[in-house]
């Protein structure tokens, strides 16, 4: 058993039952404290400032040679670490801050400095992301797509179930929660027009994913075998790929989204690590017809991860919209991984893979506008009379995630997404 995992562990910091932060979750993020941003984890609404911690001598017997990682703006050094170390100082802080663990809790001056309270500091981007890929990994999504634009009775290209079909998004653009996102303008095409015309996108979306962090580096050439692909996986986070559907329907033909897709991503700002993860595998939709080698994996790889989406309108409560699961995915992480490498293409540390939206079989768990809506044809019925087709200037999307088995639960936090007006 992993360390930090035991279920039977309590914190001497008050956590509330309902939290997503338990002692056994353990995330990992970067903060900013006092104008300067370092590495941090969270238990309840408590902030652990892991630069302090090294301050104060709590990481010295972890054979890290280099403690640098605890001080760096981005979790990158301290991801390189590989996972021997990310559970070394996992199952490290969940030691020092178990009940009747006595090394801090009776230390004020070093209290004071590792401990901070949720709503005093910033959270910013965890990683610096230098690569991206959006996968498509949905069969309940990419099949109502294909009912709607093409034929419904063939929805699924040939190809969709023998490869994890995905592309290289536009990483620059991946930004942290919270961080709104101003409507992008681009060319469109109605099915009544004869030619296109510039301005900012009617059809604005959302799209509820997962993704995650690569957490190791390969060298051109290598291919990372589908068995050992969650080795080079850090752990996951809430992903909001946001989509300009009326910009990318007249641009996608013939090399796929562009700029309908690459103006915003959302992602939670604290990391989940597989680790913590571990208690909720599952296993996947069967997979016919049956995976080429490369691809044919052994054991659990899918995870029981619930999944809301909130739709909530300038001064107005938030309203659920969307109930999905991170199981309903065909192809799983281990899979996207392997695919992504079976040419030789090299990944780095940071690099983001998002799952593609999360549909699952019932109209109320599709996740997207374009779906809930289908095409704009159902409106969803808010409470004030309010409709929605898709999402307008001032509303938030809010996305939450969490795991829960028995009396635990491993959540995500949110993701939270204002739309703004196109700027001029």
């Amino acid at each position: 058993m992993i360390k930090a995992n035991n279920p039977g562990l309590k914190s001497w910091l008050e956590v509330n039952p309902n939290s997503d932060f338990p002692i056994q979750n353990i995330p990992f993020g970067i903060i900013r404290k006092n104008d300067a941003a370092r590495p941090a984890s969270r238990i309840g609404d408590y902030v652990i400032d892991l630069s302090a911690m090294a301050d104060y001598g709590f990481f010295d017997n972890l054979k890290i040679k280099d403690l640098s990682v605890f001080y760096a703006p981005v979790l990158n050094d301290f991801i390189a670490l590989g996972r021997p170390g990310w559970r070394a100082v996992r199952d490290r802080i969940s030691e020092v801050f178990m009940d009747g663990n006595t090394e801090l809790i009776n230390d004020d001056d070093a209290k004071a400095q590792i401990i901070v309270a949720l709503h005093d500091v910033e959270m910013m981007m965890p990683v610096e992301v230098g690569d991206y890929t959006d996968f498509y990994s949905s069969e309940e999504h990419a099949t109502n797509v294909g009912r709607m634009f093409r034929d419904p009775d063939n929805a699924l290209l040939p190809n969709w179930k023998h490869i994890p079909v995905g592309y290289h998004g536009r990483s620059s653009s991946i930004v942290v929660s919270v961080t709104p996102i101003h409507r992008p303008k681009g060319q469109m095409k109605a099915d009544d027009q004869d030619k296109p015309v510039y301005g900012p996108c009617r059809l604005f979306d959302f799209e509820l994913e997962m993704a995650f962090i690569a957490g190791g580096s390969t060298q051109l050439g290598d291919q990372i075998k589908v068995n050992e692909a969650e080795d080079f996986i850090f752990g996951m986070v809430l992903f909001n790929d946001l989509s300009a559907r009326d910009i990318q329907k007249w641009e996608y033909v013939p090399l796929g989204p562009f700029l309908g897709k690459s103006f915003g991503s959302v992602i939670s700002p604290w990391i989940i690590t597989l680790d913590a993860l571990e208690p909720f595998r599952v296993s996947g939709p069967e997979q016919d017809p049956k995976v080429l080698p490369y691809l044919d994996f052994t054991g659990n790889r899918n995870f029981n991860i619930q999944l809301d989406v909130y739709l909530q309108p300038q001064n107005m409560d938030s309203h659920l919209i969307c109930r999905s699961n991170f199981k309903y995915m065909y192809w799983n992480m281990s899979q996207q991984l392997a695919h992504q490498t079976v040419n030789g293409c090299n990944i780095n540390v940071g690099d983001v893979y998002a799952s593609g939206t999360i549909s699952g079989p019932s109209p109320d768990s599709f996740g997207s506008m374009l779906e809930l809506s289908w095409k704009g044809t159902k409106p969803l019925k808010l409470p004030g009379d309010i409709e929605r087709k898709f999402i307008h200037d001032f509303d938030t999307i809010v996305m939450k995630g969490y795991a829960e088995k028995d009396d635990l639960r491993i959540g995500f936090g949110e993701v939270s997404t204002q739309v703004l007006p196109a700027k001029e």
